[in-house]
């Protein structure tokens, strides 16, 4: 109480307030109460269980614990609030209960301090559940100065740099990682419960394939050779299921050297399954059933909103090829474009930037970015991809220029990329070969041959149905969050120093 608010008060202000905590923990540790000599505390409930179960426990003894984020004092009794992990709590503290020297000590606690309280459950005159003190407990001394309380912490760049006090002062934050770790936990169980194992990967490669995409480059000194960080899950859960695993997914980090923006972000959280003996329509009908269920068991209904859009998860999930797409978006039937050529022409007739070394493939994903994502708000499976962008995908048997694969997209973003998985040794030799003359081309993100995943393919590999999901996408449609900075605790921040 008392105390000038931490973004207004002038810098001798703050400094002063900042040497008086120091000097408060002095006089404790002095006097032999140093909190930071406790070990533990033993919590028998948090805020909600007690709000939830008060006809139980009222009258009860409980034990609490958290940070002290409101107190006022009056006389010999006084009120503060402790904030847990799932709210907060009062607490009426009155010395002639908790005795006259911790009442002392009490009147001197700052907010932002950690500590226990016991007591008994009740209900104050005004109706608000509360905790009759017996015995309060400093767990620890807090030697920093939180945000203003009524305004929270509101500067974004802080908020993601200092995620501690953003999941103090902002309750909805903490809402939202607490929903990203049920969201996980459910993924899991839905998996599970299909027959599916989890299983962990390198993330340290020498070749960093599976993806288009700039891999981050590092030296191992022990082995004294250069490796990259994975920029993908996908060819060695390829590998397992050789090994005869047939359902196997990996939820893990995946580093992409790439820009920053409110859904990029250089490493991120990806998950990606493979099941043997299915296709990329068997991967649709898992994705679809996966979707649903995440928004039912965590939002409560299939129905959920994003930005004030209602979307709707619980109905048949819309199927387009990509050349119907455009098609249907932007009035152009590539089926009749014969040449790389004609492509180009169509591309610098419609202003659409393209590199020289880009195939005709390249031009039609380049025509879907630009008419068609945007367009793609309700559940949508974009299928049939061209195959020189699509390295890894079996060729569709009515069409060897195009492949089994979609990407489903949500909001105008893509959510997911599946395929019927290439199994055919041969045919993988001459796309590696066709991606690495592309990188030599000029082409930063093409794939490289990857010999061992060659003859592992060899080897034999069943029939496959593969897909990856980004789970940060995932959670910030299932949370209505704006940003991917949003639904990562530590997102990637430029250093103050530079």
């Amino acid at each position: 109480m008392g105390e000038p608010k931490k973004g207004n008060a002038p810098e001798q202000d703050l400094n002063q307030i900042l040497k008086n905590r120091r000097e408060k923990l002095k006089g404790l540790q002095d006097a032999g109460k140093d909190p930071f000599q406790i070990t533990k505390y033993d919590v028998t409930h948090h805020s909600a269980e007690i709000r939830e179960h008060y006809d139980e426990l009222e009258g009860k003894e409980v034990s609490v614990a958290g940070r002290m984020m409101f107190k006022r004092v009056m006389g010999k009794a006084s009120f503060c609030n402790v904030q847990d992990l799932q709210g907060s709590i009062q607490a009426y503290v009155a010395r002639d209960n908790i005795g006259e020297e911790p009442y002392k000590d009490f009147k001197k606690y700052d907010i932002g301090d950690i500590f226990g309280i016991r007591g008994e459950v009740f209900k104050t005159k005004t109706g608000e559940i509360s905790i009759h003190a017996v015995e309060l407990t400093l767990l620890s001394k807090s030697l920093q100065v939180l945000p203003e309380k009524f305004h929270g912490l509101t500067n974004t760049d802080l908020r993601y740099r200092q995620r501690y006090v953003d999941l103090i002062m902002n309750p909805e934050s903490r809402e939202t990682f607490i929903k990203r770790s049920q969201i996980i936990r459910e993924i899991r169980r839905f998996l599970d419960d299909r027959g599916f194992m989890e299983v962990e990967t390198p993330m340290l490669v020498s070749n960093a394939g599976g993806a288009a995409a700039r891999p981050f480059d590092t030296h191992y000194n022990a082995l004294d050779e250069d490796v990259k960080l994975r920029i993908s899950l996908e060819l060695y859960l390829k590998r397992l299921i050789v090994g005869g695993l047939e359902r196997v997914y990996e939820i893990g980090r995946v580093f992409r050297n790439e820009g920053v923006d409110t859904r990029h972000n250089p490493e991120f959280t990806l998950m990606e399954l493979y099941q043997a003996y299915t296709d990329y329509e068997g991967m649709m009908e898992l994705t679809e059933s996966m979707f649903r269920y995440l928004a039912e068991t965590v939002c409560g209904s299939s129905k959920i909103t994003y930005n004030g859009i209602e979307i709707d998860l619980g109905k048949p999930f819309e199927r387009l090829t990509m050349i119907d797409a455009i098609k249907k978006y932007a009035g152009i039937d590539f089926d009749d474009v014969a040449t790389a050529e004609e492509a180009k022409v169509l591309a610098k007739e419609h202003g659409i930037e393209y590199e020289t070394h880009h195939t005709k493939g390249d031009i039609i994903n380049l025509f879907f970015e630009e008419y068609c994502e945007k367009e793609l708000i309700q559940p949508t499976f974009i299928m049939d991809h061209p195959l020189s962008i699509s390295p890894l995908t079996k060729k569709k048997s009515s069409d060897p220029e195009k492949v089994e694969r979609f990407e489903l997209f949500i909001n105008t973003w893509e959510m997911c990329n599946a395929y019927s998985e290439l199994n055919d040794p041969i045919d993988q030799r001459e796309r590696f070969a066709q991606q690495d003359a592309a990188f030599e081309a000029g082409d930063e993100e093409a794939n490289h041959t990857d010999e061992d995943f060659l003859n592992a393919l060899e080897i034999g590999m069943p029939p496959t149905g593969g897909i990856g999901y980004g789970i940060d996408r995932l959670v910030m449609l299932l949370t209505d969050s704006a940003a991917i900075r949003d639904v990562l605790l530590f997102p990637t921040m430029k250093s103050l120093d530079k």
